[in-house]
């Protein structure tokens, strides 16, 4: 078999993550290695939740399609087709090894700064979080069983990094203080705390209602894309928001999400917080952006040229703002957790980052 490159090796795993679905894995004999990976993977997918209680084989199996959807021949070289890589014409003066800091809030969620290193040619050196360690180690292990030489350029560390010459690290606003510091000798990516918001006039369709609640419960609402506040006209009626997301109802149902309900719930009437609540969501007017999980904040705008203006101000606190084009570059409803590969987080170009080290 002829070696594969890089991105071959990306396509490749694209293929196999295809099989797996939540409705039904379906297994194509045409996949390179399923016979060393395919039974494996599906234990592991399953065991996810044992090992982190929010992995459940939902989440985890909608995070391995939108992986599947996104590592195309077609979506990779449309990505690839701005940058050229020195370090990829095996210089080797010019590989440099990263240093990755995962965050473990949603399944995979450092997958992209690992693809980003080792398709721009650089050596990338891991540190997972505890709550999410399996799922990219195993599938770096595909990678190399595709292409053996990807081993030189792939290490996971348990303890500190050492032995890097940049580094891409995620963590809170606390632990990137530190970062900052530490990694101040180094070219580096810090990323903070963010949150994503949603934009109402009240001339949203049911479906885009629907849609909201998709962008609000993904991931029971632990990612920085999920959306945790929306800016409503006064005076809105929040009927037709309530109906809509009543899809979601079974969320109640899982213990964890469960328990953050009812403790968020009392500390709020504790507090003598006015909530809207339907039993599985409450909304708090709140002028925070990141709300706890099982509630959304909600504040109310006089204009809309006013909120753009304010929004523009705070841009450093979103991640995403979803919206029927009321503000530029919104994302439509229930795209949030289905980022394509140039959609960079923080909006900061990785590759051109990687590009130029």
């Amino acid at each position: 078999m002829l070696q594969l490159d890089k991105k071959e090796c990306f396509i490749a795993l694209g293929k196999f993550l295809s099989q797996f679905s939540m409705d039904a894995n379906s297994k194509n004999e045409t996949v390179l290695y399923n016979d060393l990976f395919y039974d494996d993977f599906i234990d592991l997918i399953h065991l996810s939740q044992s090992h982190n209680g929010w992995f459940t084989p939902e989440q985890v199996y909608f995070a391995l399609n939108s992986w599947a959807e996104a590592l195309t021949d077609k979506n990779l070289s449309l990505w690839l087709s701005k940058y050229s890589f020195d370090c990829a014409q095996d210089d080797k003066k010019k590989v440099k090894t990263v240093g990755l800091i995962l965050a473990g809030n949603i399944p995979l969620v450092g997958f992209h700064d690992f693809l980003s290193v080792l398709i721009s040619g650089h050596n990338v050196l891991v540190k997972t979080s505890s709550n999410d360690q399996h799922l990219i180690k195993f599938l770096a292990k595909y990678l190399i069983a595709v292409n053996p030489e990807i081993k030189n350029s792939i290490t996971f560390t348990d303890g500190k990094l050492e032995n890097f010459d940049a580094v891409i690290a995620t963590g809170s606003n606390n632990t990137a203080r530190y970062f900052e510091f530490y990694f101040k000798d180094k070219p580096s990516i810090i990323r903070k705390n963010r949150n994503s918001i949603a934009v109402l006039d009240g001339n949203e369709t049911h479906e885009d209602l629907v849609n909201l609640g998709e962008d609000i419960f993904r991931y029971f609402g632990l990612g920085c894309r999920n959306v945790s506040k929306l800016f409503v006209p006064k005076d809105y009626d929040f009927k037709n928001f309530f109906e809509a997301i009543y899809k979601y109802k079974d969320v109640i149902f899982y213990e964890k999400y469960s328990n953050n309900y009812d403790y968020n719930k009392a500390v709020f009437l504790m507090s003598n917080f006015k909530l809207l609540d339907n039993e599985f969501l409450t909304l708090k007017e709140d002028t925070s952006y990141a709300s706890p999980i099982s509630s959304v904040f909600y504040e109310n705008y006089e204009d809309l040229e006013t909120l753009k203006s304010r929004l523009e101000l705070e841009k450093e606190q979103i991640q995403c703002i979803v919206s029927n084009d009321l503000i530029p570059k919104s994302i439509a409803f229930g795209q949030t957790q289905k980022p394509q590969l140039w959609d960079y987080a923080d909006s900061v170009d990785t590759l051109e980052f990687l590009k130029n080290l």
